[in-house]
């Protein structure tokens, strides 16, 4: 069948086509920390292959022992007469592409390399400041019993703020659950966010989904879905119908190293890779996976090392650098805009929060790892960066942060005093017009809500 075709041309000719003697990433580069950018292609065949293959142009498809290569379609593998097992330690990592060092200066000196232009500079690290009011203060809105659920980036500012500044709006935005900030970049507004969370009459998604669910058509975000990992097929599914359709975007799906463990991962790598779907899987490896560190997830090179066995190029950045994340997202952007390929991007960040409100992390890490990750926070790293450039002073950063308490603290107040949606709500939208088995439902739902309305909220219109 085609499908069989296409998993066979991955798994089989991708995975094992290719010795240890594949492109690397520049050469010389140290496995982390490395200032120079650039995407790690598969791998070629080896020189000793290269010479097979010119020697047996008339090679036809097949494996006959008169050939000096096994060739299926586009794939010619070299045969060798040593036997040899190919251990992952024998191969180099990919390394970690940065800009500024721990203490917010650049690895690359006065040379201006792989910096930006003051405007935007002072655009991402507001937006950042912001992004971090915002969750403080949401947080603390959600353990005084506002709303019922919160979670917060903290530690991944730079990661999703320097990713965002990096995208066009075009592109269409498959999320996690940890990526608020890109909608703050694009546009929605801090009171926007509260409504969502309350749930009240202005939230667009009519108080259907759980706080931190968004989901905004005109910024082309598609909406958060709980269960890890759902939205990967479908940025693949919806990137290859943007290609056919000619789309001038590109889809960018977010998830974490946790969801990496989970086979639609798998299912949306070859899907892509097979059918070359314009697609960027941008994978937040914040070190835990709620209680699971990510050494109990995966063995060998990471997220981003998968993808020379989908045949997929790579980029591994150090997700607590803005202005590293803002150049790999724009690389691994035109990268596919160019190729029609897809691009796996891993950058690796800390997860200094609890996981969310749910969770109280202290149980399963020491506190000691916790406050240390802590002091390279990406906010305050960027920001060093700002005032050595002399684009940022102590004045505008107090004005900034007071302003931005203030503001949150505003439409948090306001948001908690907008009525709520009618509870009729819960059936309308599903059909055209509401079923007969809905309508019987509703009926009962609405029963128990008159006969019980201490247990809703004073303000919920039942109808």
């Amino acid at each position: 069948s085609h499908i069989h075709h296409l998993q066979m041309a991955t798994t089989t000719a991708t995975a094992r086509a290719f010795g240890t003697a594949g492109l690397r990433w520049l050469a010389g580069c140290r496995a982390f920390g490395s200032p120079a950018l650039g995407l790690l292609d598969p791998p070629a065949a080896s020189s000793s292959g290269r010479r097979a293959l010119a020697s047996s142009a008339a090679g036809g498809e097949g494996g006959d022992q008169g050939s000096e290569f096994y060739q299926f379609r586009d794939r010619k593998i070299p045969f060798v007469p040593e036997l040899t097992i190919h251990k992952p330690s024998d191969e180099i990592a990919i390394p970690c592409f940065r800009v500024l060092d721990d203490a917010g200066n650049s690895v690359h000196g006065d040379s201006g390399e792989y910096e930006v232009e003051e405007p935007l500079a002072r655009k991402m690290y507001e937006t950042m400041v912001r992004l971090q009011t915002l969750d403080t203060l949401f947080y603390e809105a959600q353990r005084q019993g506002r709303f019922s659920f919160y979670m917060t980036c903290f530690g991944e500012e730079a990661t999703v703020i320097g990713s965002a500044a990096g995208l066009e709006h075009a592109d269409h935005v498959f999320a996690q659950y940890r990526e608020h900030g890109l909608l703050l970049w694009r546009g929605q507004t801090l009171q926007e966010f509260a409504d969502q969370c309350y749930g009240n009459h202005r939230d667009y998604n009519k108080g259907r989904q759980m706080p931190i669910h968004y989901g905004r058509k005109d910024l082309n975000v598609q909406t958060i879905s709980s269960p890890l990992c759902t939205q990967l097929p479908q940025a693949a599914g919806a990137a290859y119908a943007n290609k056919l359709a000619g789309y001038e975007g590109i889809t960018v799906t977010y998830f974490g190293e946790g969801a990496a463990s989970e086979g639609d991962f798998h299912a949306a790598m070859n899907f892509a890779s097979t059918l070359s779907c314009p697609v960027l899987f941008f994978c937040r490896n914040n070190g835990w996976a709620i209680s699971t560190p990510s050494d109990e997830q995966y063995t060998g090179d990471g997220i981003a090392g998968r993808g020379q066995a989908y045949g997929m190029p790579a980029i591994r950045v150090d997700g607590m650098d803005a202005l590293a994340m803002y150049h790999a997202t724009k690389a691994a952007r035109q990268y596919i805009v160019e190729n029609q390929s897809p691009v796996i991007l891993e950058a690796m960040s800390y997860r200094t929060s609890h996981h969310s409100t749910s969770d109280d992390s202290s149980r399963y890490r020491e506190i000691s790892e916790m406050k240390a990750w802590k002091a390279r926070d990406p906010v305050s790293r960027f920001q060093v960066w700002l005032e050595g450039k002399g684009w940022w002073t102590e004045s505008e950063e107090s004005e900034l942060r007071a302003e931005a308490r203030k503001e949150v603290m505003k439409v948090l107040d306001l948001a908690e005093r907008e009525r709520k949606r009618p509870l009729r709500d819960m059936v309308t939208d599903v059909y055209d017009e509401v079923p007969q088995h809905l309508e019987r439902q509703y009926e009962e739902i609405k029963a128990f809500a008159l006969k019980n309305k201490a247990l809703f909220p004073n303000d919920t219109p039942i109808e």
